[in-house]
């Protein structure tokens, strides 16, 4: 796909159509259009900053869009670039990185093997004026492979977490390309690299599978743990994995909010455990915190009691300044019992769901309990200590 194929007046004057009904009446035809309409509607508010600066960007496909960083996680890693750095990144895709990355590094070297979308990439990169990137169209390993030049001051890489039959995968090692493999040759290459990978990997696999890390972030929006992302700094010894510092990074719609710990500090972290009453404060760590475990660390570092050592909810009798997380008050605390069960549904007919270390899946408790799922409520089912469990009613 090219961008002199593309009709941008069609664009604009199909852009609130249906793309569905789209597709139904225009097909082939129209197919470079209605893919720029379908992903504007799909990924219009991930992408919005890179929207409003470049209008006619270019979508190669709809796959590009969904694999593609969002706007606020690329600001995030561009904030790890030094400044006037000569970058390389080696799986540019849809170019979302690089393109934030261009306004803090001098340069940018933008690496991508698949031609359409190296192709729309280097069109994007003209439309939004970005001199400072350089698009190649490249298999990354034979490239840097073949680099002759000074050092890259930092690389960035975003394996591709599907298999050669589409499944997806998580370790490192299954990952294409597999940055395992490649360790040596970015070394020689380069003298830092950010890895991102996915939220689904252990953080202790991924401090063993890349030795010269020395830094690591869980990064997340308040609803979702997004990817970690490791920093590799080839110039400095790294400390052991138990020093390294984890920073839980959530990034929501106007505020940044970083968590940081080491996995020494959780060692020797104590938890207070108990039952939240009536008029306490609830609190749930942002997922991104979650991911970055440590739970007993934030029992003591808020002031907090927790309900159990796999029960991650937290309370206290007052807001928590600074919490990283939502923060609700305590309704009710309900018994597990079956004359609560069946009343239940009468005093709250629709509440938000979720259950945590409870044997039971929130969808299930939901049908058990035969409540509507929305409005402002929200039912927290949990075991504590002890064993017992409670449904705790949240404002």
């Amino acid at each position: 796909m090219k961008d002199k194929n593309i009709s941008w007046e069609w664009v604009e004057e199909h852009i609130a159509d249906d793309p569905k009904a789209l597709w139904l009446k225009f097909g082939k035809e129209r197919e470079a259009e209605i893919t720029q309409i379908e992903c504007r509607r799909r990924f219009g508010k991930k992408l919005a900053a890179t929207l409003l600066r470049v209008p006619h960007w270019l979508f190669p496909s709809v796959l590009a869009g969904e694999q593609s960083t969002s706007d606020r996680l690329a600001v995030f890693h561009s904030s790890l670039v030094p400044e006037c750095a000569r970058m390389v990144d080696l799986t540019a895709g849809l170019g979302i990185d690089a393109l934030h990355c261009a306004g803090v590094a001098a340069s940018v070297v933008a690496v991508e093997m698949d031609r359409e979308r190296a192709e729309a990439l280097a069109a994007n990169v003209h439309e939004a004026a970005a001199d400072n990137i350089e698009v190649v169209e490249a298999d990354c390993r034979e490239w840097l492979e073949g680099y002759n030049g000074e050092r890259f001051d930092i690389a960035f890489i975003d394996p591709a977490r599907r298999d050669a039959a589409g499944g997806r995968v998580f370790a490192l090692s299954d990952c294409e390309p597999d940055i395992t493999a490649m360790l040596p040759l970015l070394r020689e290459k380069c003298r830092r690299v950010l890895v991102k990978m996915s939220p689904m990997l252990d953080i202790s696999s991924v401090l063993e599978a890349l030795p010269a890390c020395v830094r690591i972030f869980s990064l997340g929006t308040p609803t979702e743990c997004k990817e970690l992302l490791a920093l590799l700094d080839f110039d400095h010894e790294p400390g052991t994995a138990d020093e390294i510092a984890i920073e839980a990074v959530t990034v929501g719609p106007d505020t940044t909010h970083t968590f940081r710990c080491t996995r020494a500090e959780e060692l020797v972290a104590d938890a207070v455990y108990g039952v939240p009453r009536a008029g306490d404060i609830v609190c749930e760590p942002y997922p991104a915190v979650m991911k970055a475990g440590a739970v007993r660390l934030v029992s003591q570092r808020y002031s907090l009691q927790k309900l159990a050592p796999n029960t991650h909810v937290y309370f206290a009798s007052a807001p928590s300044a600074d919490f990283p997380g939502e923060q609700r008050r305590v309704v009710e605390v309900l018994p597990w019992a079956s004359k609560v069960l069946k009343r239940f549904r009468n005093k709250y007919p629709r509440l938000q769901v979720a259950t945590r270390n409870f044997g039971m899946s929130a969808e299930a408790l939901r049908k058990k309990l035969d409540v509507t799922d929305g409005g402002t409520g929200r039912l927290l089912a949990v075991t504590d200590l002890s064993g017992e469990r409670h449904l705790i009613v949240l404002e």
